[in-house]
This record gives structure tokens, C-alpha cells and sequence, in this order.
């Protein structure tokens, strides 16, 4: 289990650098687009693509650290037996089904995508567009390996004697 932990906070760590890639990439294209008037559709896209990255690289380790949102009125004030309860019930119920769906929708369109070696539709555009899709059943499956964490680690609380 902490191995598996490990691995997805280092991706989820690791991938959060690109944010200040693109910071810096879409400065450029502000500043080349107002300043110089140049722009090209790859540098453009390649923010994209790197915010595409970060979001579906990083959503596992988010929700291992407990960085997602929540409306958690009542669940703040839960006793540890009763937020792992939540916390389980809520990986089982909607986190698996959400992710495995998305895991299983997502894998033929990726295949399609690798079969015509789908590219950028704009003149000028990023080539390869069938290796940033291949990132979404790679999210779904680290999410799945969040839930497992996440179930392992909520059942260990449980099992726990008072």
C-alpha cells in the first residue's frame, strides 16, 4: 500500500510542475500575441495540453492528500470511525463507478486515436494528439489505485479496536 501511495503522490507531485510550465508558456503567447503580434497555434495548444496534463495527472494524488472540495458541514464534526465510513461508502459507491467507466469508455477512444495517429485539426497545430488522450484511462486507473489506497487505509481505522 505505501508503495502504491508513494508512486501516485510522486506522479501527482511531479505533475504539478507543469503548472508553471504553462504559467510561463501562455505569458509568452500573451506577450507575442499583444506585444509582437505573432502567434502560433502549437504554443497555444501546448497550454492545453499542459493544463490537460496536470488536471488528469494530479486528480489521484488531490484526492489522496484530501485536496478536493468538499461540502463537509457535518462531515468535520464526524468522529474518525464515522468519516472512514464516509469516506469508504463513497470510494465504493461513486469513485469506482465513475473511474471504471471512464477507464472503460475511454479505452476505445484512445485506440481510435492511436489507429488514425490522430493529430491537431488547426494548421500549425501539436502533432501526436493520441498521446495526451492516452492520459485519460491512465487517470481513471490511478484513481481506481487512490480508491484501493484509500479503501485499505479507511478499513485499517475500522478494524481498529475502541
Amino acid at each position: 500500500m505505501q508503495l502504491l501511495e508513494k508512486t501516485i503522490n510522486r506522479i501527482g507531485q511531479l505533475s504539478s510542475w507543469l503548472t508553471v510550465a504553462m504559467i510561463g508558456l501562455l505569458f509568452s503567447v500573451v506577450v507575442l500575441r499583444y506585444v509582437f503580434s505573432e502567434g502560433w497555434i502549437a504554443m497555444q495548444e501546448s497550454v492545453l495540453w499542459l493544463h490537460s496534463m496536470v488536471f488528469l495527472l494530479t486528480a489521484a494524488w488531490t484526492l489522496g492528500i484530501d485536496g478536493h472540495v468538499r461540502v463537509d458541514v457535518f462531515y468535520r464534526e464526524f468522529s474518525e470511525r464515522r468519516k472512514a465510513w464516509v469516506d469508504l461508502i463513497g470510494t465504493v459507491f461513486l469513485l469506482f463507478p465513475v473511474a471504471g467507466f471512464l477507464l472503460y469508455s475511454s479505452v476505445p477512444y484512445v485506440q481510435r486515436s492511436w489507429a488514425v495517429s490522430e493529430s491537431s485539426f488547426e494548421a500549425g497545430g501539436l502533432p501526436a494528439v493520441y498521446i495526451l488522450k492516452t492520459l485519460i484511462p491512465i487517470a481513471a486507473g490511478l484513481l481506481l489505485l487512490q480508491g484501493l489506497v484509500i479503501i485499505l487505509r479507511q478499513a485499517k481505522i475500522l478494524l481498529r479496536r475502541q
